[in-house]
């Protein structure tokens, strides 16, 4: 698990670096704010299913991730 939770880490953190990279204008605005917010739901989303109650919740809490 704790593999994982790296790569989510990881997920984010070059996606974050890719937006720094694009130009700052008006068309990219957009694109750049929905690609940082779900990169960085992933990793949000799996801590929370870590959290889960039961394996079913487990998996429900997945599959919003996924």
């Amino acid at each position: 698990m704790q593999d994982l939770k790296n790569k989510t880490k990881v997920f984010a953190l070059n996606c974050w670096i890719l937006c720094k990279s694009i130009p700052k204008t008006r068309e990219y605005d957009a694109v750049v704010r929905q690609l940082i917010r779900s990169s960085t739901s992933v990793a949000a989303n799996y801590r929370s299913g870590n959290r889960a109650k039961s394996d079913r919740d487990f998996i429900n809490k997945m599959k919003i991730s996924r």
